[in-house]
């Protein structure tokens, strides 16, 4: 006997979701609770993968399936498959176990013929009827199944409507004669006569749906959404019942809560005397279905009735297709339905507050990232409808802005004191465009990927960014921005709108909406005035209850450690020095150093930076009271703070009273092949001891006065790019020195760490020994998977891209974390590392910190805590909950 490919609505429920599909699974629970489903049956997703194991072909026993399933519904509703007389119609439609909403293909008024039109005539007495329904099947099979473009059957229906009638106002002849005109076409396009054969139509279908699973649209769409190719799509065939049969007919689609704000509401749209095509289509502007209850109060009652039921059994807020035909309601399809975020949340909270859900699965039901809707502006939907596309990127940083093009930092920063709003735009982005990045409303790149400079800075600001848009061709001599492939140039000082979350390029200024979360942290507004801050803030503590893993955030100024505390980071996983050395005049007395050619001329410019520094690391330990302060020494290559062109060169060089020639060997002695592999890092301290001794001596003294003020202060040094257990033990020596000798002039004892990033493969490997200086560990997964893959993150976004689509790589491992390997790495070395320091502290400071899988695995292999960007730490706060309720599940 052959496997059981087809399935009744009556064979199956909602736990055969995997098998049947989404839409088989819902009609079939939704047929087991007695609500008015048409009958029908469901070829399963294994049949799918086997069609496509068999070289698109039928395994065997389906179609002999198909048609023994499609007798068992002839016998229920009276009417026989092709029968001129009494005619049975079906649909046939995909459901996928994952649903993917338009991606996939849908055939109305199957088995339509010139013999089953007549019968569909004379049983319904509505020979206009029979003739829209005829040739709405040819247009959706000829399109569909058949492939002919669709603008073809547009055009011919547009000619016959003219330009003051809708499709519903032609009469039964004219729609004839349209359907006509679509088999000529068919005809002409595919060499082939439209199929007469009901059952050829249905074969023909069957494998129009399967095919679609792969098609281009459902193929986007799974790589968008990281849903696997290997699941399939089942097919759902189901007797048609008809919303466009007269005024008392209708067709829609309703969700049983707002899906975009989450209130308790009916929310949706009908059109009377349509089919279900024309609401999605648009052809005609549908009717809120507030409106069904004035026009139709009985068939609404009864909707209500199922909808909340359907949500009450589903414990979830439903998204359901119905038809009304001659005042009879059919519920077609119930599934989970999709919401923003903010719904997300809300429905989450109140679904606990009604007693429908508990907390846990309130926080499974919300996609960390959704949470981000809460703090960004958008760029209006409704105005970008409108809007001027011209290019798109990778969407690398939150929100949306608007701003005047500025290609150049300084002037960014100028123009930005000014009062004026501008977008930093730049092939791509360096150390020194920090202060114009600052000053930016939002960063633009034509040139890297999610973890480039200016993606990751971009985060760390919460500035929106969209970067590696590579049809951006920047002239900065001209001073403008050619879009490849148009004629569009924009000019410096032309307004533009960055949307961060689409990746997309507007020209001019599309209306934004800025997040009432973000107010009330801001104190512009209550809490109490807020509609959504209650609910985020509950959500978030529910998730704190559950979550081990601690949550804290990358951040470099005092501005960014406010805001990771107002968004609950439980302290400072790393904080770049470096950045530091930017700000103002500062840069002057660090370029000073690098060109010093004695210890003595380092430690003069050094000193002048000194108090500064202090002065920055007092204000983060006095935002961040009582919780840890991780800070990291000085990290890049030195050549990141000089400049390279002779002109720039010249003038830093009369700037400080050297000879341009002498500045320039300078640059060039500090050149390298690949300076990320080069001179950086603890390599820069070992070199010039006197830089961490002025780091450590302005970290140690900031903590002095700080504690002296009362302030709680926990800081601790890390030691980058550390290889070998011996550059972090002379590094180490130079801290622990500098902070006895502070301590010992100030009388304060500080409680403080000594560690190290893990970021080199070597250093995870020998973690047993590094860990007998390092008292924690904290990954720097950025640079270790480049390390680890030989892959450069900033150029890599060249390739990447293909290998993910090619499925080389599942993810592109600069965004989410590479369990197999680097993940491999990550958790040898907290082995290794405890396994000489048992109470070793351990986290993670990369960009993954604040990405959903990665924390998980993060929580999974037994870190401390995470660190982030300060906007992603809502986002790492409920992955961490995730994390334990899985494992619980598991």
């Amino acid at each position: 006997m052959s496997k059981k490919w087809v399935y009744l609505f009556t064979e199956g429920n909602a736990s055969m979701r995997d098998l049947l599909g989404g839409k088989g699974a819902g009609v079939a629970e939704m047929t087991r609770t007695g609500v008015p489903v048409p009958p029908g049956f469901t070829i399963t997703t294994e049949a799918c993968n086997e069609y496509y194991a068999r070289g698109r072909q039928f395994p065997e026993g389906l179609w002999e399936q198909t048609l023994e399933a499609l007798k068992v519904i002839e016998a229920q509703v009276g009417k026989k498959f092709g029968d001129p007389s009494n005619p049975l119609l079906v649909s046939v439609r995909s459901g996928a176990r994952e649903s993917m909403p338009g991606m996939m293909d849908t055939v109305l008024n199957l088995g339509l013929n010139k013999e089953t039109l007549e019968g569909l005539a004379r049983l319904t007495d509505n020979r206009r009827f029979a003739a829209d329904a005829y040739r709405r099947f040819i247009q959706l099979f000829g399109k569909i199944v058949l492939g002919v473009d669709g603008e073809k059957f547009e055009h011919v229906m547009n000619e016959a409507k003219g330009k003051d009638r809708q499709d519903t106002d032609l009469t039964a002849d004219e729609l004839m004669q349209i359907a006509e005109t679509f088999k000529t076409i068919i005809k002409e396009d595919t060499g082939i006569d439209f199929p007469e054969d009901p059952y050829e139509q249905l074969r023909m279908a069957i494998t129009a749906v399967f095919n679609s699973w792969m098609g281009r649209r459902a193929v986007d769409y799974r790589r968008v959404y990281k849903i696997p190719d290997t699941l399939g799509t089942g097919v759902n065939v189901q007797m048609m019942v008809f919303g466009n049969m007269g005024n008392d007919s209708a067709t829609g689609v309703a969700f049983t809560r707002n899906p975009a704000t989450g209130e308790d509401e009916l929310y949706g749209e009908y059109l009377v005397n349509a089919q279900g095509e024309d609401v999605v289509a648009g052809i005609r502007t549908p009717k809120p279905l507030s409106k069904l209850r004035e026009e139709m109060p009985e068939v609404y009652q009864q909707f209500s009735e199922i909808a909340k039921m359907l949500e009450r059994h589903y414990k979830d807020v439903q998204d359901v297709e119905f038809t009304i035909e001659r005042g009879k309601l059919w519920m077609l399809q119930t599934r989970n339905g999709k919401r923003t975020g903010m719904a997300a949340v809300k429905i989450a909270v109140d679904m606990v507050n009604e007693g429908l859900i508990d907390k846990r699965t309130a926080l499974r039901r919300v996609q960390p990232e959704m949470l981000n809707q809460f703090l960004f502006p958008i760029v209006n939907p409704g105005a970008a409808e409108h809007a001027t596309r011209l290019a798109h990127g990778l969407a690398a940083g939150p929100g949306a802005a608007q701003g005047r093009i500025v290609l150049d930092p300084d002037e960014a920063a100028a123009r930005s004191e000014q009062g004026e709003r501008v977008i930093l735009v730049r092939t791509e982005t360096a150390p020194e465009d920090f202060h114009g990045m600052v000053a930016s409303q939002a960063i633009l790149t034509a040139r890297g990927g999610l973890t480039s400079h200016a993606a990751v800075v971009a985060r760390q600001l919460g500035k929106c960014c969209v970067c590696g848009c590579g049809d951006l061709e920047i002239d900065y001599k001209a001073g403008t921005i050619h879009v490849h492939g148009t004629d569009t140039v924009l000019k410096a000082g032309d307004w533009i709108t960055v949307d961060g979350h689409s990746g997309w390029v507007y020209a001019g200024q599309v209306e934004t909406q800025e997040a009432e979360v973000i107010q009330v942290i801001r104190g512009q507004m209550k809490p109490e005035e807020s509609r959504l801050y209650g609910y985020f803030s509950t959500f978030l503590s529910w998730a704190d209850e559950v979550r081990r893993l601690g949550v804290r955030a990358n951040a470099d100024t005092p501005t960014d450690a406010r805001t990771a505390r107002l968004f609950g980071a439980e302290g400072i996983g790393l904080c770049r020095t470096e950045h530091m050395f930017f700000e103002g005049d500062r840069i002057d007395a660090v370029r000073e150093m690098i060109v010093a050619d004695t210890a003595e001329d380092r430690r003069k410019a050094l000193a002048k930076i000194e108090p500064l520094q202090q002065g920055d690391f007092e204000g983060i330990f006095e935002v961040m009271d009582g919780l840890p302060v991780t800070i990291r020494t000085l990290d890049p290559p030195l050549h990141e703070f000089l400049p390279h062109g002779d002109r720039e060169i010249e003038e830093l060089a009369h700037k400080m009273g050297i000879n341009p020639a002498q500045l320039k060997a300078k640059v060039e002695s500090l050149r390298e092949a690949n300076p990320m592999l080069g001179f950086r890092g603890c390599r820069l301290g070992i070199e010039y001891p006197e830089i961490t001794e002025m780091q450590a001596r302005a970290i140690f003294r900031a903590a002095a006065n700080c504690q002296a003020r009362g302030i709680h202060v926990h800081p601790e040094i890390m030691i980058p790019l550390v290889g070998d257990v011996s550059e972090l033990r002379m590094q180490g020596d130079i801290v622990r020195r500098v902070a006895d000798e502070v301590m010992a002039e100030t009388g304060q004892k500080i409680d403080y760490l000594l560690g190290t990033m893990i970021e080199v493969p070597r250093a995870a490997l020998t973690a047993d020994k590094i860990a007998t200086v390092a008292e924690f560990f904290s990954f720097g997964t950025n640079d270790l998977t480049q390390m680890t893959f030989g892959m450069s993150r900033d150029d890599a976004g060249r390739f990447l891209p293909a290998y993910v689509e090619s499925k080389l790589l599942k993810d592109d491992p600069f965004e989410v974390l590479d369990q197999e390997g680097v993940g491999q790495l990550v958790r040898m070395a907290v082995e290794r590392g405890r396994s000489t320091r048992p109470d070793l502290k351990t986290g993670i400071c990369g960009e993954h910190g604040g990405e959903p899988e990665s924390v998980k695995f993060c929580h999974r292999v037994g870190l401390n805590y995470v660190s982030c960007s300060p906007y992603r730490v809502v986002i790492a706060r409920l992955a961490a909950a995730q994390a334990v309720l899985e494992e619980q599940k598991d």
